[in-house]
């Protein structure tokens, strides 16, 4: 049976930029070209080994460096790609880039993320309009899919109604912007998640601050468990 392709809009930092390639040396895996092994010019956390440190990282592997603006889903009938492309090109020709807050390395629930030190009303706002201008593209998600997030128990009634109105739970006044690092920490020893944290340290406080938002990014996910693909991305103004 054929098995419909999902797309998302991510915010990922241009190719060949500093960000890019710490994320691709992080995860393994770039949009843009070679993918890089995970430790490719950095070392290992302590008392790591390539194996681990891989499989810790298998899940943001799959979707890439970015951070979402609009989750996966699924077009509905009627739209193509190109028609959903056209309006992520639009959308980003009409929103001024803008710098985002410090990003500091930090827990969030049971991975770790990179998030903003402060809250950015800019960010919101078109975190906001991706969601909402974009929506009318999406096939609302199906009662499977509601049942077996609400399944989960991590959503309260408000994200429950989110999920059920644009097909995600964090959105609008419930977004958070991050760019995830790990899979879930939770099997692991405190010291294990010390060395993880003290590596994700190393790597992403050099970076030079403040990032700029400035392209959205398209993926597509062809196939259920398959790896994100960048289809383009559209420059902000």
């Amino acid at each position: 049976m054929f098995e419909q392709a999902r797309y998302a809009v991510y915010f990922s930092p241009l190719p060949g930029s500093a960000w890019a390639e710490a994320g691709a040396r992080w995860l393994g895996r770039s949009y843009f070209g070679t993918e890089p092994r995970a430790t490719d010019g950095m070392a290992l956390p302590q008392g790591w080994n390539e194996a681990a440190f891989a499989a810790i990282t298998r899940a943001p592997r799959r979707y890439g460096w970015h951070a979402t603006l609009k989750a996966p889903f699924r077009l509905t009938a009627g739209r193509t790609e190109a028609e959903l492309l056209a309006a992520v090109q639009a959308l980003a020709a009409n929103s001024p880039r803008f710098k985002l807050p410090t990003l500091v390395v930090q827990r969030m629930g049971h991975f770790l993320a990179l998030v903003p030190q402060q809250p950015s009303a800019e960010l919101q706002a078109l975190a906001q309009r991706c969601v909402v201008e974009l929506h009318d593209f999406a096939a609302p998600p199906d009662e499977a899919d509601i049942a077996a997030r609400i399944a989960q128990g991590r959503l309260d009634d408000e994200q429950q109604a989110l999920l059920r109105r644009w097909g995600y739970p964090h959105v609008m006044h419930r977004f958070r912007f991050h760019m995830t690092l790990s899979g879930d920490l939770s099997g692991l020893s405190a010291a294990q998640q010390a060395a993880l944290e003290a590596q994700a340290h190393a790597l992403f406080d050099r970076l030079p601050q403040p990032l700029c938002l400035d392209a959205l990014s398209l993926l597509m996910e062809p196939a259920r468990g398959a790896d994100f693909r960048l289809i383009a991305q559209a420059s902000l103004r």
